[in-house]
């Protein structure tokens, strides 16, 4: 093989792995990739596991504020998460007389600034074991860490685990959850 030729497949290999490891820094989600080079609605949308949220956040209108600069950090429930809330409870949210409720739930799940797993977990040891989140819609979440999960108590007592951690994006970072938030009603 000519030395040019070896060359060039020498580093179409070394492109290819580095693109390979580029692209396994993020988890997939819902079936698809996450690129950390996208912000979080740009992700969300390929999710299968987060057409509902995706669903919400276009009733209620955020789409351009979660498109924005941020930072923020993201607890994102899944559809499965959505499915166990009461029957109805979903439909009834996506009403436009019901946007106002939408809007603080999801906001309930935004945080304005970019924590990663490791942070919320120092957080939490440096607070001796329980750290309260504020969010941008106004509620106040408890984070705990139990057997190397994060989790997220809201105001209700409700507990969600974070099921996937640190899905970086252009403008913050996603982690999945397996429970729908609430703000104290």
């Amino acid at each position: 093989m000519p030395k040019y030729t070896a060359s060039i497949l020498a580093g179409t290999i070394a492109f290819s792995a580095f693109t390979s490891l580029a692209l396994a820094a993020n988890p997939m989600v819902g079936g698809a990739p996450m690129f950390a080079d996208k912000n979080i609605v740009e992700n969300a949308v390929n999710s299968k596991d987060h057409t509902t949220l995706v669903a919400a956040v276009k009733a209620a209108g955020l789409v351009e504020t979660l498109q924005g600069k941020g930072p923020f950090t993201v607890f994102a429930p899944t559809n499965a998460a959505f499915d166990a809330l009461p029957k109805g409870t979903v439909e009834t949210l996506l009403e436009p007389e019901n946007k106002d409720l939408l809007t603080r739930i999801l906001t309930c799940h935004v945080v304005a600034a970019e924590a990663f797993s490791k942070d919320i977990t120092k957080m939490i040891d440096d607070d001796e074991g329980e750290h309260p989140i504020k969010t941008v819609g106004g509620c106040t979440w408890t984070a705990k860490h139990d057997g190397g999960k994060v989790k997220i108590e809201d105001e209700n007592g409700n507990v969600a685990t974070v099921t996937i951690a640190d899905v970086d994006q252009s403008n913050g970072v996603i982690h999945v959850i397996d429970k729908v938030l609430l703000p104290k009603m």
